[in-house]
């Protein structure tokens, strides 16, 4: 196991926000030089027609340099989207998330299986 492997699995400072089948997880990490960075990583549960599930998963890196930008257009949206349409839940698109349904229907799902084995994270050296 590398250096960077090895701190790359040191937990630094992690929370976790559970969504429906989304799960979020922020976790601070150190780099080669000990400086810390933020990985926002999605977690989202599928059924499989046998009943077992798989996760997809998409990682988000974030440097200090990008934080205040990160934090600003964040803001801006979401603030945007509260002005615009209240805080209400209108659409119900979102709502398969929060049901344990399988969605036998949706054949985009089906076509993007990924199990979490194979699921590969970038590696800070590729960035």
């Amino acid at each position: 196991m590398s250096d960077h492997e090895m701190m790359e699995k040191e937990e630094i400072f992690s929370k976790v926000l559970r969504a429906g089948r989304r799960t979020y997880f922020f976790d601070v990490r150190a780099t080669k030089a000990g400086d810390y960075y933020l990985t926002i990583t999605e977690s989202k549960k599928f059924t499989n027609d046998d009943g077992s599930f798989h996760y997809k998963k998409h990682k988000i890196y974030l440097y200090k340099e990008d934080f205040a930008g990160f934090t600003d257009i964040l803001n801006e949206m979401t603030s945007y989207i509260v002005d615009e349409k209240g805080e209400e839940v209108i659409s119900e698109r979102h709502q398969k998330d929060y049901q344990k349904s399988y969605d036998t229907d949706s054949s985009v799902e089906k076509d993007e299986k990924v199990s979490a084995e194979s699921f590969t994270d970038v590696s800070f050296d590729d960035i």
